[in-house]
């Protein structure tokens, strides 16, 4: 059988693309990337949340084609049941569907004001209301996540799906230097230490930096 193909945006802004990427990456799925140039039109609207459906990330895998992060998070569960990216107990499997399922629709505010941007650092940024009400309803998830499960990770000893949904709002408290308390601040510092999370950012640094959209405040 072929190699599955990935179709991602760009590395440095597209969050959806990085949670889809890590997904596969957690699944130890073998793929090869094709990524559509951040210059095109579709992904300029996708990555400032313009666009009227998320069809990047989207996976080709033995004849099939699925998009949207968390149909790939079911298909990928379904075809490596033993790579973990759902949790086994189901109290704690609906648990994790549901942080996903509220990331994947919800946060809008937070979403919008902080984008996505690897290579970029605004110390002391100013955080509208409404996107620190995002902010302090994933720290609540965090939180009750690690103590309900004992970390490291957000349901237990490795990563899963909980996990790629929520790390690109790592990168992004890192970048607007979001102020969190030492659970949060682990959390995130062991995220970013993955092997897959490292290998994304050295790649994001080497996309050019010119996409103009991008740099407008939200």
């Amino acid at each position: 059988m072929a190699k599955a193909i990935l179709t991602i945006s760009s590395k440095n802004y597209g969050a959806w693309a990085l949670r889809g990427w890590l997904m596969v990456k957690f699944a130890g799925l073998e793929f090869e990337e094709k990524v559509i140039s951040p210059d095109d039109p579709a992904m300029k609207a996708e990555m400032l949340l313009l666009a009227p459906s998320m069809l990047v990330p989207s996976l080709q895998h033995g004849g099939v084609k699925v998009w949207d992060t968390l149909a790939i998070a079911e298909y990928l569960n379904e075809i490596k049941p033993k790579a973990g990216l759902l949790p086994t107990d189901v109290k704690a499997r609906a648990h994790c569907r549901a942080i996903c399922g509220e990331m994947h629709s919800g946060f809008s505010s937070m979403r919008s004001s902080l984008p996505m941007n690897l290579k970029a650092h605004f110390p002391n940024f100013k955080i509208w209301s409404r996107a620190q009400a995002d902010i302090d309803r994933v720290l609540e998830i965090w939180k009750e996540c690690l103590v309900t499960y004992g970390g490291p990770y957000l349901f237990g000893k490795q990563p899963c799906v909980g996990d790629a949904m929520y790390a690109p709002v790592v990168t992004r408290f890192l970048t607007y230097d979001v102020a969190l308390d030492k659970s949060c601040t682990a959390y995130c510092k062991r995220i970013m230490e993955l092997p897959a999370m490292k290998e994304w950012v050295a790649a994001a640094r080497k996309e050019p930096d010119d996409i103009d959209e991008l740099d407008a405040e939200f």
